[in-house]
């Protein structure tokens, strides 16, 4: 146990505990077909995680990253949920080694029931030996089900759906999603990568969840149809992430941090608890602000469905201030 460290810490070292005799070569070999299957476009009839060195490669290679991702995506949706609220249970679809439950973790501190499901059984027990580090997961429970069609899962406060949807057929994200929007009394929050694809997956499950009766939280300040022309662009952020020096070596890397783009939604059922309150940004940065001399270009969703660029300039004063501080994704002030 490392109950002096935040989440963030705790699952560093329990990583780094667990992969220290971690074959490079062994890893990298796993690492290429991950990244194959990572960025491939064919979904899978079979976990993409099939033994004991793919999870252990992919703790090196892609949990870091994710639970970044993650992260990002919940302090959002935190920001805006009300601020007495807090997830009474959770439970990860496709969880793998469970890198949302320490997302979850870290945005709300405390002990809650927790359940990770996922098709991987080896993912499932490399996640159990990483959350026995944490008290807060301690106890979780590690469930193996095929993530699809079949599925059902037990009502709870908080759904996630965390880098899962791209390994499925279109007709079984969609039932994916269902599934997860009647599980969910709470909230509902789905990340992807941050690709073209990945954007077009959050995109159809943000428009089942809103069909289902949610409001969307983050990071889009309506939940009306999205601005964007489909093909023209797409709604990605970015997190940084703190490379080790396993991590470094695996991924065969020099700096110490790479940057995880990704695609998100959260969104809460209208009639519960988490909708009580919900104030979504009044506007949203999407894009990296450009910092020029004297002025800041910002690029906004706004509240009202529409794309805007805003010039900050310095007899703005504090909020141009505010706009050389700001960073891709923080919510804005409306205008």
């Amino acid at each position: 146990m490392h109950d002096h460290l935040s989440p963030a810490e705790t699952l560093r070292t329990a990583l780094a505990d667990l992969l220290e005799d971690l074959p490079p070569r062994a890893a990298a070999q796993a690492v290429d077909r991950l990244i194959a299957n990572y960025r491939g476009a064919t979904p899978t009839e079979a976990p993409v995680l099939r033994d004991r060195a793919d999870v252990t490669a992919y703790a090196a290679y892609r949990m870091p990253a994710t639970f970044e991702a993650v992260r990002s995506a919940l302090r959002a949706f935190a920001a805006a949920a009300p601020e007495d609220w807090a997830p009474a249970g959770h439970t990860d679809i496709g969880g793998g080694t469970g890198a949302a439950t320490w997302a979850v973790s870290a945005t709300w501190p405390g002990e809650r029931p927790v359940t990770v499901m996922d098709w991987a059984e080896p993912a499932l027990d490399l996640g159990r030996e990483l959350a026995a580090a944490h008290p807060g997961l301690a106890a979780a429970q590690w469930q193996r089900a095929r993530i699809g069609a079949s599925l059902t899962v037990a009502p709870t406060a908080l759904v996630t759906l965390s880098y899962v949807l791209g390994e499925l057929t279109e007709d079984d994200r969609g039932w994916v999603v269902d599934v997860a929007a009647r599980a969910a009394t709470d909230a509902v929050v789905v990340v992807e990568p941050g690709t073209p694809d990945g954007y077009a997956r959050v995109l159809q499950a943000r428009d089942r969840l809103v069909a289902a009766g949610f409001r969307v939280a983050a990071p889009c300040p309506h939940s009306d149809t999205c601005p964007i022309v489909p093909g023209s662009d797409w709604c990605h952020f970015s997190a940084r992430v703190s490379r080790s020096s396993l991590h470094r070596k695996v991924k065969g890397g020099s700096l110490a941090y790479e940057d995880e783009k990704f695609a998100y939604v959260a969104a809460v059922r209208a009639t519960g608890p988490a909708a009580e309150g919900l104030a979504p940004a009044p506007r949203r940065v999407v894009r990296k602000p450009q910092i020029r001399k004297g002025q800041v270009l910002l690029d906004l969703c706004e509240a009202e469905g529409a794309l805007r660029r805003e010039t900050v300039t310095k007899r703005h004063g504090a909020l141009y201030r505010e706009a050389r501080d700001a960073a891709w994704g923080d919510a804005w002030p409306e205008a």
